[in-house]
């Protein structure tokens, strides 16, 4: 069954059925697959629809039909839909931000540890401060057995900005987790993966358009 989770990366699964996903896109794709056998079987399914494709015999084809006069509207109220489900999961995930916590937060990086006990929890969710006016950034990290899941939240950004994410390890080094567009200039919530175990996470940052932020996140590795 189809999650809210996982609706950002079925969107990718057609294009990389059919080997035109770009690279950039492909790795974190692939990195959510090793997690998520939903995501896996239907990919296989779409897998064996693009090996018939080549198989089609275009002279059989009839003329495209006309789409129903009622069709922008349908189109049009299903997007109103996926707007209102993000925002509600927005504040779900404690990622609203006021007129005056975007304030605050541009001056002071606030992380956030879900209720259950002190220090580094299970879960983190963590806001980036020092932020242009208008834009908002925040995230949420899940440990999971093939690394660190990612719930990247940005607001603010122009319409159709690329937003690239990754992890910082204890050695500085980038651990790519994956990318989206930032779409229809309101909001985005996109689901990624990255190997790197939350344990040894150091930061997290996010590349939108020409600019890069970093946000530190508090680690549980006492070795």
């Amino acid at each position: 069954m189809t999650t809210e989770r996982c609706r950002e990366w079925r969107e990718s699964l057609g294009a990389h059925a059919l080997g035109q996903l770009p690279e950039e896109e492909r790795a974190a794709l692939e990195a959510h697959l090793a997690g998520c056998p939903e995501c896996r079987a239907e990919l296989e399914a779409l897998a064996g629809v693009a090996r018939l494709l080549p198989l089609a015999d275009r002279e059989h084809f009839d003329t495209a039909p006309t789409p129903p006069l009622s069709l922008g509207d349908r189109v049009a109220t299903a997007i109103r839909g996926e707007q209102r489900a993000l925002r509600r999961r927005r504040l779900r995930l404690g990622l609203a931000f006021s007129g005056a916590t975007a304030a605050v937060a541009a001056a002071v990086l606030a992380i956030f540890v879900l209720p259950g006990g002190s220090g580094a929890g299970p879960e983190q969710r963590v806001a980036f401060g020092s932020l242009p006016p208008g834009l908002h950034i925040g995230a949420t990290l899940e440990p999971h057995a093939f690394g660190t899941e990612i719930h990247m939240y940005v607001k603010g950004a122009p319409s159709g900005t690329l937003c690239r994410v990754f992890l910082r390890g204890p050695d500085g080094a980038r651990m790519p987790a994956g990318s989206f567009r930032y779409r229809w200039g309101d909001d985005a919530d996109a689901v990624l993966s990255a190997a790197l175990d939350l344990s040894r996470t150091q930061a997290i940052g996010v590349q939108v358009g020409n600019r890069t932020f970093v946000a530190p996140v508090e680690s549980s590795d006492t070795a």
